[in-house]
């Protein structure tokens, strides 16, 4: 779901958009981008929406009235784009407070940001088992960006949850995988694989985390320690 300042919803649907008023009635259906689509974020910023397509591997940028404009991130060696890397269906974006599209490179273990014309601006992010790093296969998840810049990320398979500087220095840790100790059990019962499963996460406008954790239907909410930078 992705929520414009005047109040309309725009809700991912498998491989469409879908559009409704602040009262919930649907206002408009678009096109879907082909049966690979996996719409897995959006973002709304001013008059354009972004789409995360996890199956086709692209950001697809429309206007609000749901006319395609570009393409983002595809392989393009001469714009020094190396192309979105996704073994899972977990894709993120997000418009940042400087006006960046930021989207996540899982399988490169990186956050990237783009003009919304496509041009490649930053990378940040890389592959380790070390607290400052992303591991697994695919890794981060999803993140949320708070007001300052910072990043709060969530990683998968070694459940955590970190928060980033602007720039992406590591900057501390919201909750490790001991804060996450049921969901062993509950993949141990199930027969699931934990590696499949990815938190969610938004920030409020205080700084409050809140996390949507899909193996015990909970939101969890953090808030930052008294004393802690």
């Amino acid at each position: 779901l992705a929520v414009s300042e005047d109040g309309t919803i725009y809700a991912g649907l498998g491989d469409h958009i879908e559009v409704y008023s602040p009262e919930l009635k649907q206002a408009a259906v678009w096109k879907s981008f082909g049966e690979k689509s996996i719409l897995s974020s959006l973002a709304v910023s001013g008059e354009n929406v972004f789409a995360a397509d996890a199956g086709s591997r692209v950001v697809l940028h429309y206007d609000r009235a749901g006319n395609l404009l570009n393409q983002i991130g595809r392989k393009d060696p001469q714009k020094n784009i190396a192309g979105f890397v996704i073994p899972s269906p977990y894709f993120d974006l997000a418009v940042a407070p400087d006006g960046l599209l930021r989207v996540v490179n899982p399988g490169r273990h990186r956050i990237e940001a783009y003009t919304f014309g496509g041009d490649l601006e930053i990378t940040w992010g890389q592959f380790s088992s070390e607290i400052d790093g992303f591991c697994g296969c695919c890794n981060p998840v999803n993140f949320a960006m708070t007001a300052d810049g910072s990043y709060i990320t969530c990683e998968k398979g070694l459940t955590r949850i970190k928060i980033y500087d602007g720039q992406g220095n590591f900057a501390g840790v919201v909750a490790g995988p001991d804060a996450f100790g049921k969901h062993d059990s509950i993949c141990g019962e199930k027969g699931a694989d934990c590696n499949e499963g990815g938190l969610d996460v938004v920030v409020d406008a205080s700084g409050k985390v809140f996390i949507l954790d899909p193996y015990t239907g909970e939101i969890r909410v953090f808030t930052r320690k008294s004393g802690s930078n």
